[in-house]
């Protein structure tokens, strides 16, 4: 099953050395166990741009959608046999990127409403 692992921030790129080299240790570790199917940094949300096209409305707002403290700054999308290995990894992710993460299935997983 197929799980995101967003991290939460409040700034981008805000990775120290030591937090940099244990998620680059922890993303080989993942890649190797065959666990890995991606993982990246994001931007600042004031890079942000919402889009809404609904009904035809043509709206294009500079911006994040929200404007909160805390934002997802980077993710993994991990593959986990079930939600126990899943949150045993996001637990991995956390303690490397020295971040609060949040675990989320993808829909057909474990666990996962539609």
């Amino acid at each position: 099953m197929r799980y995101m692992v967003c991290v939460m921030d409040s700034e981008s790129g805000s990775g120290t050395g030591d937090e940099m080299a244990a998620i680059d240790a922890f993303n080989a570790r993942l890649q190797s166990a065959g666990q890995l199917i991606m993982a990246e940094g994001l931007s600042s949300p004031r890079a942000s741009t919402v889009i809404d096209n609904r009904g035809g409305a043509g709206l294009v707002t500079p911006g994040p959608l929200h404007d909160t403290e805390q934002y997802v700054s980077g993710f993994w999308i991990i593959e986990a046999p079930d939600q126990d290995a899943a949150l045993a990894l996001a637990a991995e992710g956390s303690r490397a990127c020295n971040r609060v993460v949040e675990l989320r299935p993808f829909y057909g997983g474990e666990g996962s409403a539609r």
